[in-house]
Formats: C-alpha cells, sequence, structure tokens
C-alpha cells in the first residue's frame, strides 16, 4: 500500500560532505530505501576551510545519488532543526561507525530533541565495508596521491583528482 502526499515521510542527512564518501552514500541509500523521500542537507561548515565549495558538494551529492529518484541534495545554513521545519521533514538520519560516533551523535540528538520535540532522529550503523571511510582520510590519501577510488563514487573520484590537479 502506497501512502499518500499527506502522510509520506521525509528524513534529512546533514554533513559537510567534504567530499562525500561511500559511507555517507550507504546510510543515504539505505534512508532511501526507509523513507519516502531523503534531502542531503549538505552545510555550508563556516567553521571548515573545505576542499569544494558548497555548490561543488551539493552538485556531487546530487551525482553521485542520481539513480535514487527520493533523494535530493540541498545546501543549509544554521540549525538542522530549523532546516528540518522548513522542508517539512519528520526525522534526522545520522551515521554511526564507532562509539566515538555514538557519544557524539546520541549528544547532538537530545540538543536537536529539546529545540524541535516533534523531530526524530534514526541511527544507522555503516555497514562494515564502509565503516573505515572519513572524508578526512579520504582527503588527506588523496593529496598525498593515495588511490581513494574505493572510498568514493566515480563522480567524487574525478572531481578530486580535478580539484587537486587545480591546487598543484
Amino acid at each position: 500500500m502506497s501512502r499518500s502526499a499527506q502522510s509520506a515521510v521525509c528524513a534529512v542527512y546533514s554533513g559537510t560532505f567534504d567530499p562525500l564518501t561511500l559511507g555517507h552514500e550507504d546510510a543515504i541509500r539505505r534512508a532511501a530505501r526507509m523513507f519516502d523521500r531523503v534531502i542531503i542537507a549538505v552545510a555550508v561548515a563556516h567553521h571548515k576551510k573545505t576542499l569544494f565549495s558548497l555548490d561543488q558538494r551539493v552538485a556531487l551529492a546530487q551525482a553521485a545519488l542520481a539513480d535514487c529518484p527520493n533523494v535530493q541534495a540541498l545546501p543549509f545554513d544554521g540549525l538542522i532543526v530549523e532546516f528540518v521545519r522548513a522542508h517539512h521533514a519528520q526525522v534526522i538520519v545520522r551515521g554511526l561507525r564507532s562509539v566515538t560516533d555514538y557519544d557524539y551523535e546520541t549528544q547532538m540528538s537530545g540538543m536537536n530533541r529539546h529545540l524541535a520535540p516533534e523531530v526524530d532522529t534514526v541511527f544507522l550503523h555503516t555497514s562494515a565495508a564502509v565503516q573505515h571511510i572519513s572524508s578526512t582520510l579520504v582527503r588527506e590519501i588523496a593529496k598525498l596521491g593515495g588511490d581513494v577510488s574505493g572510498l568514493v563514487s566515480p563522480p567524487v573520484l574525478n572531481a578530486l583528482r580535478s580539484q587537486l590537479a587545480a591546487q598543484n
């Protein structure tokens, strides 16, 4: 039985995604099977010097998940709960790789619940095959000339290569 448009459940998966990794994709694709709509909320990241611009990160997320018709990437700035409300979403999805992630994400979930009691957070444990991947490590390995082809999707790999070549 399909859900009506009024009862469709929208989830938001937020992050800097600099770059989007196969670990992120794993969580997003799994969320896309669970929810009617998934929005990849790409953070402005005022506190970080990113390799890719905000527009590039949004475009790369959209390209990497182009085969998922219920997934869309959008930029955001500010509180995630305000973004969730503005897009009429009901759920925040967070990926967990480790106990360290769990501690941090549990604290964030509690604060988000305080700010927006109507929004639930769902944790997805990262699949074992991609559990070791982080954007920070992908950037560092790529900058040092290492092979990151098994860590990111082809559109992201091509963009990484182009971006790093332009910086050299």
